[in-house]
């Protein structure tokens, strides 16, 4: 039986010739994340990372960096992924996720990969994973899922 042939993955093409400027700016913006000390590392069409460092206020009772703190990087590369696509008056927020965590936070420093799967006209379905780097390793510790709405027209709600 043969293999079955998988369609190419769609070309992720920015709305916004300036898409990286724009994420940057807005990610630039965004207190909590600088609150937690990540940094936005890598913007591309559809695609961006956040790096964080271990912090130790950042962690739960059993010294592993708190759920609520991967899931708040995880969900903030899912939506600057998907303002990557979008049009330079737009604004993302978030539908709902879905996080898989796989194992402890623990961790030298952490990257949360998020990718474009698919990116409608009003919303974008976007996946991500958090990777732990400790003594030269990687390991993915969380995935997520995340859909994310298309805003437009609102002021308060702009990237």
């Amino acid at each position: 039986m043969p293999d079955p042939i998988l369609p190419e993955p769609p070309r992720l093409v920015p709305a916004d010739p300036d898409y990286e400027a724009r994420v940057r700016a807005s990610y630039a913006r965004q207190r909590f994340m600088a609150g937690m000390g990540a940094a936005l590392t890598r913007v591309a069409p559809g695609e961006v990372e956040i790096e964080l460092p271990f912090d130790e206020s950042l962690t739960q009772q059993h010294g592993f960096v708190h759920g609520g703190a991967i899931a708040s990087a995880l969900d903030t590369a899912c939506g600057f992924a998907a303002s990557t696509l979008m049009p330079a008056d737009a604004g993302v927020l978030t539908v709902e996720f879905k996080t898989n965590f796989m194992a402890p936070a623990l961790g030298e420093r952490f990257r949360f990969a998020a990718h474009v799967r698919r990116a409608g006209r009003t919303v974008t379905f976007v996946e991500a994973e958090a990777i732990a780097l400790a003594q030269g390793r990687a390991r993915t510790i969380a995935t997520m899922q995340a859909t994310m709405m298309t805003v437009l027209g609102r002021d308060d709600v702009r990237h």
